[in-house]
């Protein structure tokens, strides 16, 4: 039975129109005349039977049903454009060997610029014909219609577990320590070991997702003086690569996951001020869509190159991260 859909012309006509609210701009971007666009929109709303442009005095203004269609049509030629560059992009068959396809990935932004994209030339040289596209996502959605393959997600087990319709697998524990400047720590003391209370006199950068963490680092480290407010003073900033641009100019110690500054401590900018890590409920889970059929093979090598990436960083970092 074929499929009750209009013709792709007459809704590409339609989106651009629905963008420029302009018959005439419309047209240009499309390479068409006025009148062949004009047409096209015609045909369409006797198709749908329904009004999708109101003239007005200067030219045509969406109706309430077609802006609302318009929002419809956007997100599917999105979606059918991604899936046509990833056609065109895919190697013929037989070269190079292996799986190919691509993996369109929604991350938690912080995790996938500061551990995954470094990471990433390693799973180009490996596998040539997998291709990753990142999205940025911090909170659950529904995989259904999103096109996304899999996510990278920063939570507890309770909120993994909530997450509707999927499946998760934990790569990573999250273990936050204090990492500063070096000349931040210099310019207050020569010392070369701090102790957790050395800290407390220290400018603190606070996270403001977390207002309790510099609390609760100090009483899992035995400080009396976590209980006062000390501990809660400083700039509050929302995402850790804020907290490590801001650590690395000397305006505080801030509490960060070792994994996210691994580029800072190895150019100097950034040390570890106290090797005491505090692990708290927080991982990084790759999350999947509960799947009736197989797996695509390319979601497949990129689920096994992760795990085996974060095997790799949580044995050679000494705070288990």
């Amino acid at each position: 039975m074929p499929r009750k859909i209009p013709s792709l012309q007459a809704l590409s006509c339609f989106d651009a129109a629905a963008r420029h609210e302009s018959y005439t701009r419309a047209a240009h971007e499309l390479a068409l005349t006025q009148g062949a666009v004009s047409r096209q929109i015609a045909a369409l709303e006797d198709f749908l039977g329904v009004a999708l442009f109101r003239r007005t005095r200067h030219g045509v203004a969406l109706t309430p049903a077609g802006s609302a269609y318009a929002r419809q049509v956007a997100s599917r030629l999105d979606a059918l454009e991604r899936d046509t560059l990833d056609a065109m992009a895919a190697s013929p068959a037989g070269l190079a060997g292996g799986a190919r396809g691509s993996v369109h990935l929604a991350a938690v932004p912080t995790f996938a610029t500061r551990w995954l994209l470094p990471r990433l030339p390693d799973l180009a040289a490996r596998h040539p014909l997998v291709t990753v596209h990142v999205d940025v996502a911090t909170r659950p959605f529904m995989f259904a219609g999103s096109g996304h393959d899999a996510a990278l997600y920063a939570g507890t087990p309770q909120q993994v577990a909530a997450w509707a319709g999927t499946r998760a697998q934990l790569l990573m524990a999250e273990a936050v320590l204090p990492i500063a400047s070096p000349a931040l720590l210099a310019a207050h003391s020569a010392r070369r070991r701090w102790k957790p209370a050395d800290l407390l006199p220290l400018p603190l950068l606070q996270q403001s997702t977390r207002p309790e963490g510099w609390r609760q680092w100090f009483e899992a480290m035995g400080v009396a003086e976590a209980a006062g407010p000390r501990v809660l003073q400083g700039p509050r900033l929302e995402l850790f690569s804020m907290l490590a641009v801001a650590a690395a100019q000397g305006l505080g110690v801030a509490l960060i996951p070792r994994m996210l500054v691994e580029a800072e401590l190895a150019r100097g900018e950034l040390v570890v001020a106290c090797p005491r890590p505090l692990r708290g409920q927080r991982g990084y889970y790759l999350v999947t869509p509960e799947l009736g059929a197989a797996e695509p093979p390319a979601v497949g090598l990129f689920r096994d190159w992760l795990r085996e990436q974060a095997a790799a960083a949580e044995a050679g970092d000494g705070t288990g991260q």
